[in-house]
């Protein structure tokens, strides 16, 4: 519990940025037409394939010894791949409603 509290102090800063990304990346999707929703979900997907081949990489480096970081990479790496996986299957249910039905 100490050494918890101890990264904390640590890196107090860090977390003010971070929670206040949080923040920002709230207010700037919610102001978001709905049209623009798709080409959004596509560039997301982009990015987090990019997140995911980082985590990969990461996950090399890793020594073999150290079991938690192994097991928060590989849970990195599925939990990504997911999104990714599910990101294109909405996208691509939202360009079919788009498509002129026969």
């Amino acid at each position: 519990m100490t050494s918890v509290l101890a990264f904390l102090q640590d890196h107090i800063q860090m977390i003010y940025i971070v929670i206040l990304s949080i923040f920002l990346g709230i207010e700037v999707i919610g102001r978001v037409p709905s049209v623009l929703h798709t080409p959004l979900m596509s560039g997301a997907n982009a990015i987090h394939g990019v997140v995911i081949i980082g985590a990969i990489i990461v996950m090399g480096q890793v020594e073999p010894d150290d079991t938690v970081a192994l097991v928060i990479g590989f849970l990195a790496v599925v939990l990504g791949t997911l999104n990714v996986v599910g990101g294109f299957v909405v996208t691509d249910r939202m360009l079919e409603m788009f498509k002129k039905k026969k």
